[in-house]
């Protein structure tokens, strides 16, 4: 990985992808540094997705306040936009409190095979708390529609025998299985952050994104992000990242100094300071 100062940004660029947790936020939730990151990339005129495993629900009152086109949630399952008109998919409208926007949600999967799909997953779920020790669903399961996940380490901690074991069950069960910062997050299909970074940008845009992936940058900090740090030429870690460097295969090509929402914030300004110069 090379520093950020070595990052020449593309000076036809179209967005920025970015995980959430312990890359937005830190200590659970956004600084206001982070947040005026995204507003100050919006108003440069780029698109800007945040992408997480986080369940749907939990999902709903970023996709309505925060600068962005959309939030893809469940490791790309599902997503969130702001809008009030419709887009192709199946959708749900929803007015939310607050003076918050209006969503629409769109599924990749229809809803027969994720109402079968659920059953399925929650079976495995139940194994998992039954044959894992310690191993709990995370606090978040109850907004969550396409995906489990386990706590690792956001109020519970699990070593890396317990998490290799929870990844095995879901695997063996014929789920795909992925390790964030926080969670492990198991389920049925074929989709991932990549997948739905794909998705996202052919419903919102009609633009092909695997043809196009050097006009976009992605920034991240687990192994859940590598699949993302594989694909995308300019890819960023933000500095702690630093944790998970032995458990990955594809690392970013570039890392910040700061962490967390910091090196969120770092990133944004080294990007919009080549914009201007350019």
């Amino acid at each position: 990985m090379q520093t950020l100062a070595a990052w020449q940004a593309p000076a036809d660029l179209l967005g920025v992808f970015t995980d959430i947790d312990d890359t937005l936020t830190t200590e659970g939730a956004i600084t206001a540094e982070a947040l005026a990151a995204l507003g100050d990339l919006k108003a440069a005129g780029l698109h800007v997705i945040p992408i997480t495993g986080r369940p749907v629900g939990w999902s709903e009152r970023f996709a309505a306040t925060w600068p962005v086109d959309a939030v893809v949630a469940e490791n790309g399952a599902v997503a969130l936009r702001p809008s009030p008109t419709k887009i192709s998919g199946e959708i749900g409208l929803q007015r939310l409190s607050d003076n918050r926007q209006q969503l629409s949600k769109i599924y990749q999967q229809d809803a027969a095979v994720r109402a079968a799909n659920f059953t399925a997953m929650h079976a495995v779920l139940e194994r998992i708390e039954r044959e894992v020790p310690q191993a709990r669903r995370a606090q978040d399961s109850a907004g969550r529609e396409t995906d489990i996940a386990i706590d690792h380490s956001e109020f519970a901690h699990l070593p890396q025998s317990a998490i290799d074991a929870c990844v095995a069950i879901m695997r063996a069960a014929g789920m795909s299985a992925s390790v964030s910062s926080i969670h492990i997050n198991g389920w049925f299909g074929g989709h991932n952050k990549w997948e739905g970074a794909r998705w996202i940008v052919r419903e919102l845009f009609g633009r092909d994104l695997a043809q196009e992936s050097a006009r976009w940058i992605y920034v991240g900090d687990s192994t859940n992000d590598q699949i993302m740090f594989e694909h995308f030429e300019h890819s960023v870690g933000v500095a702690n990242i630093a944790r998970f460097v032995p458990q990955l295969i594809h690392l970013p090509r570039y890392v910040t100094v700061n962490e967390r929402g910091a090196g969120f914030a770092e990133v944004a300004r080294q990007l919009l300071k080549a914009r201007v110069v350019s």
